[in-house]
């Protein structure tokens, strides 16, 4: 149980980092930000839309129990890094920027892996204690 809760908080570190923290550019629309994503082709306007999704993602993992919301957030994120390297790829700025996707994919997916494995052995535990509790009686 230790080495999953370890290899969960790792992977989930990574995408606060990668998703919390770049929805701040996002939701102050900055300049930065302003200019890629006139470069990829979408107005400005969605950069806020962007952020605030992105950081209520970052809250719903972080934030205990809700595993529906959970569900949600992860799949939001696998459509966020989904969307913004297709979109990358369709304007030809392919030059090295595809690690960032693939970190983001790595850790999207382990975070979401050891989150059930997780859960998983914390109702696995509970149903032993259940169980303990029932045969002392």
């Amino acid at each position: 149980m230790r080495k999953q809760t370890i290899l969960y908080w790792i992977f989930t570190s990574i995408v606060i980092l990668l998703m919390g923290v770049g929805s701040i550019p996002n939701i102050i629309s900055s300049p930065q930000s302003v200019e890629l994503m006139e470069h990829l082709g979408y107005q400005p306007y969605l950069l806020p839309f962007l952020g605030v999704a992105k950081l209520l993602g970052v809250l719903a993992i972080l934030i205990p129990g809700y595993p529906r919301i959970k569900e949600w957030a992860y799949a939001g994120f696998v459509f966020d890094l989904t969307g913004a390297m297709y979109s990358t790829i369709a304007v030809g700025d392919i030059n090295g920027g595809l690690i960032v996707f693939i970190v983001g994919y790595i850790a999207v997916a382990g975070s979401y892996i050891y989150y059930h494995k997780r859960l998983k052995a914390s109702s696995t535990q509970f149903e032993a204690n259940v169980g303990l509790n029932l045969a002392a009686k």
